[in-house]
């Protein structure tokens, strides 16, 4: 079904009205596919083109005889092997054609040019039609009114309404089947993203994702107790809660608690709990996390954080399922699932002192490493996608796309902030937008532009000097090759020679470098 109330605010359909009503002082009149009318005649806002159809339509009557004339017009186009076609209206001498709106050949709905009479309408006809007028109802002055005011057509004139309803038609069938095309190409990566590139609530089709998908799937119906490492905005939670609904503990509940929050005594009190009078304050029993979540899962964040003595309490629970709540002198026993979480490099940690190697060892059983977004660069286009429909629909707009350019700039920045940069972003450009559907460069966050601009460095400028040299040239050899290609619109052929590399190796630095843009917005 056509939005018609889109349509008709299209500038090319508005100009379009515009011009019939100056030429001709024809009313262009929308129909549904069901004969319908689609305009707002009747809003005080809309300027009538023909003096006949504002008598008639505003009359008592004039609406059924404009019916009557709807649907001799569509018996009319039937019974006609064109797509344009002339029909009488309910008045004598007057005239109206009618046109079909198809989108993939189905008829979605009509244009009518509505009225006019022939440029051979003489004073006879027009004193015919004003006794047909009066004898329906008008009053004897509107109907002269509308006979002398009424728009008189010559054959070449004719000619030209013709292909100008067929241009209305194409336009609108045009823009509609974009619009159906769209849809459907959402429709297919919704079901893309649901199925072959999503676990849970990630989203992914790049190869270290997909290596991810399928170790979670195997460890899923485990009970051994797993670490997940990766940098801040990688999606870890995402990740643990995925364990835990893929796995038999999915009915009971899932508790995260990110171990930074606290000092050391307050931890110990949220994840143990305490007993009445343990300190002051303490003036009930409290439950801790691991006994609320008996029987499901705790997802301890930022596990790193935690000071030695805590990590020894932490190690005692994972290994004999006990616990003492602060203050007491009984122990409790739980069943708990637990998953943890850092950004931090736990081994150079336990080579300072800072963490115990047995527990490091207790909470690595199974390990699931995260890569940040700057390595995984063809999932950028599938999650801008999923946050922008997420978006779009909280604000009820219409959904919005990237223009290249912005999407170019997207796909070079690197996200040091990872998915949880990207996804603010995407809600501060949504907002920014405004009614605009396509997102363009000029409202990115300063950050990006500035990194994103695209200027070649003098020199070594911009290149990362520190680190190892293998780095550094790496970096280099990306930042050339990606340059190579925009100046180049990726002829690989050219590039290669420019750089005297074969092509076979151009190809795999662009895979492994990930420059490849337009296989990753595909």
């Amino acid at each position: 079904m056509l939005n018609w109330d889109t349509i008709k605010d299209l500038h090319v359909i508005q100009k379009l009205q515009e011009v019939l009503g100056k030429w001709f002082s024809i009313d262009m009149i929308f129909l549904d596919e069901f004969g319908k009318v689609q305009n707002d005649f009747e809003s005080g806002n809309y300027e009538f083109k023909s003096y006949l159809f504002k008598t008639q339509w505003l009359s008592g009557k004039g609406k059924d005889f404009f019916k009557q004339d709807i649907e001799s017009a569509l018996d009319a186009l039937n019974s006609s092997s064109d797509s344009v076609v002339e029909f009488s209206t309910f008045f004598p001498h007057v005239k109206a054609m009618i046109c079909e709106v198809k989108v993939d050949n189905a008829c979605v709905g009509y244009v009518v040019a509505y009225c006019y009479a022939h440029g051979n309408f003489t004073d006879k006809d027009g004193e015919e039609l004003v006794q047909k007028m009066a004898g329906n109802g008008y009053l004897e002055e509107e109907a002269e009114l509308a006979s002398k005011k009424i728009s008189k057509m010559e054959n070449y004139q004719l000619e030209y309404l013709k292909e100008l309803l067929t241009l209305y038609s194409d336009e609108i069938g045009t823009y509609q089947s974009e619009i159906f095309k769209r849809e459907q190409t959402i429709r297919e990566l919704n079901s893309e993203v649901s199925n072959k590139y999503r676990y849970h609530t990630m989203i992914g089709k790049s190869k270290k994702m997909q290596q991810i998908y399928a170790l979670l799937e195997k460890i899923s119906d485990t009970e051994s107790t797993i670490l997940i490492q990766g940098e801040n905005g990688t999606g870890k939670e995402l990740v643990a809660k995925a364990i835990h609904y893929n796995s038999k503990r999915k009915d009971k509940l899932f508790i995260a608690q990110n171990c930074s929050a606290f000092n050391d005594n307050l931890l110990d009190s949220e994840l143990f709990g305490h007993v009445k009078g343990a300190f002051t304050g303490a003036v009930k029993d409290k439950k801790g996390l691991f006994e609320t979540a008996d029987g499901g899962t705790l997802f301890l964040d930022e596990i790193g954080d935690t000071s030695l003595t805590m990590q020894v309490k932490l190690l005692r629970v994972l290994q004999e399922g006990t616990f003492l709540p602060v203050g007491s002198t009984t122990p409790r026993k739980v069943n708990v699932r637990v998953i943890a979480a850092t950004n931090k490099p736990l081994k150079e940690m336990i080579a300072r002192g800072e963490f115990r190697e047995d527990l490091y060892y207790r909470i690595n059983v199974i390990n699931v490493t995260l890569p940040p977004l700057r390595e995984r660069k063809e999932d950028i286009p599938l999650l801008i996608e999923h946050f922008l429909e997420k978006r779009c629909a909280e604000k009820d707009l219409a959904l919005k796309t990237f223009s290249k350019k912005c999407m170019e700039k997207m796909l070079d920045y690197t996200w040091a902030g990872n998915i949880r940069e990207l996804e603010n972003e995407i809600e501060r450009l949504v907002v920014l937008a405004g009614e605009d559907n396509v997102i363009t460069p000029e409202i990115l966050s300063p950050r990006i532009l500035e990194k994103t601009g695209g200027a070649a460095p003098a020199g070594l400028k911009g290149i990362n000097t520190g680190g190892t040299l293998r780095e550094a040239l790496e970096e280099l050899e990306s930042y050339m090759i990606k340059e190579g290609l925009k100046r180049t619109n990726f002829n690989k052929s050219k590039l290669a020679k420019e750089l005297g590399i074969s092509r076979a190796g151009l190809i795999m630095k662009v895979d492994k470098y990930g420059l490849d843009k337009r296989k990753k917005a595909s």
